[in-house]
């Protein structure tokens, strides 16, 4: 008779080695109050109350708190009530959907948007269905891409080459190798989340095009943060003509929720009458897709937060430097200052937390690689002086009370 299985055992081994590695993750209990980002209040374990300031939210803009995303939230929760109903196939298309959809092809000058409950669910269910409408397909993908375009391209069953991030000649020699009569795609990042680097697409452009690929690109770190009207990098430097799919997000840069692909009308068409990830998947709420309208719409007239966000990323970046600290600065957003050990990382993350009331979660494996973990700052137009001053102060106090280094990364 068999020996039956301690499932319970298990699980506890997996979490142990989690704690042992210092890679456990906690969620905390936090309160954001409309008018006050990017203070919140931190429910502590202990029942007690405090005060926080939030430095890892990807709210970048302060968008979430804007009088007329809110606004346009409430008129359409009144008129129409909480869920949509359903799919998009079956009783979850409004009229909410339809206006959002319009405005995304307007931003990134496509002919068609396709709105999903997130940018994970955008791309995972594009590249995963991509090789049923291009039978043969071979998909390129750079090494860093994000772990729901991995996960798009490891289940679509087709082929995949991996080329080194960033490498544009190792991307045309795999094209190279490959049948020339195959139909190809590659597919990278606008901005790169954890380094803040940004993608070669031009030259990318250049590569697809002389191997006959299609383009698909991730600008969920970008949308609403970078070009004249927000439409991302591409539209910043006159590229998103060039890219066949462009990947963006809601919840970023737009403060609402939800993700979409902008691209030409079949495209659009045949991924959603493809994608099961679209297909069975319930439509966001009317009051989110109105919500997230009204803040792409008005970030496509408003310089001004978005000139902010850059002018505050500078000044935090400056000061960091200034102390010795290992930052990583690419002229993104991002802030991402190197620890290089997950059981350090989280312990400035708890002092942080704990002595001064500022609040950024510990990056680690799988996240980014072993020996870089990191905390990843993300300034923005609402952080002020006083709040630069408090991390700026926080951060030279505790790295000096953990004897870590202070020998600044190079670009």
């Amino acid at each position: 008779m068999n020996q039956p299985i301690d499932y319970t055992a298990k699980l506890n081994e997996a979490l142990d080695r989690l704690h042992g590695e210092g890679r456990y993750r906690t969620f905390i209990d936090i309160e954001r109050r409309r008018g006050q980002f990017p203070h919140a209040t931190w429910n502590c374990p202990d029942g007690t109350e405090r005060p926080i300031t939030v430095w890892c939210g990807n709210d970048y803009l302060g968008m979430g708190q804007h009088p007329e995303v809110m606004a346009a939230m409430h008129e359409a929760i009144d008129a129409t009530g909480a869920g949509s109903g359903g799919t998009r196939n079956i009783s979850g298309t409004t009229v909410y959907h339809k206006r959002l959809e319009a405005e995304l092809a307007d931003l990134h000058g496509k002919e068609a948007a396709l709105l999903f409950t997130s940018a994970y669910i955008a791309n995972d269910a594009t590249l995963s269905t991509l090789p049923k409408l291009f039978p043969g397909l071979i998909i390129y993908s750079d090494a860093l891409n994000h772990a729901s375009m991995i996960e798009g391209v490891r289940r679509n069953g087709g082929s995949k080459r991996i080329f080194r991030h960033n490498d544009v000649e190792h991307l045309r020699e795999l094209m190279a190798a490959d049948d020339p009569a195959a139909p190809k795609l590659v597919a990278f990042e606008s901005v790169y989340s954890m380094d803040g680097d940004f993608g070669p697409i031009k030259e990318l452009c250049d590569a697809a095009d002389e191997f006959g690929a299609l383009t698909y690109i991730d600008e969920v770190h970008a949308v609403g943060i970078y070009g004249p009207r927000g439409g991302g990098v591409t539209e910043r430097d006159g590229l998103a003509h060039r890219i066949d799919i462009i990947n963006g997000t809601l919840a970023k840069g737009y403060g609402v929720m939800g993700g979409y692909i902008a691209a030409s009308a079949r495209m659009c068409d045949a991924v959603r009458s493809y994608a099961p990830g679209f297909i069975f998947t319930t439509s966001l709420a009317p009051a989110i897709a109105a919500g997230a309208a009204a803040s792409v719409a008005f970030l496509k007239h408003d310089q001004t937060l978005r000139a902010q966000h850059q002018t505050q990323a500078k000044i935090l970046k400056l000061r960091l430097k200034g102390l010795g600290l290992p930052l990583i600065d690419h002229g993104s957003h991002i802030v991402p200052v190197i620890v290089g050990d997950p059981k350090h990382t989280k312990k400035l993350s708890d002092m942080l937390l704990e002595r001064h009331g500022i609040y950024v979660q510990p990056i680690n494996f799988p996240t980014v690689p072993r020996g870089t973990e990191r905390l990843r700052f993300t300034p923005s137009p609402v952080h002020g002086p006083g709040e630069i001053d408090q991390l700026v102060h926080a951060m030279d106090d505790l790295w000096s009370h953990c004897a870590l280094n202070r020998a600044e990364m190079s670009a």
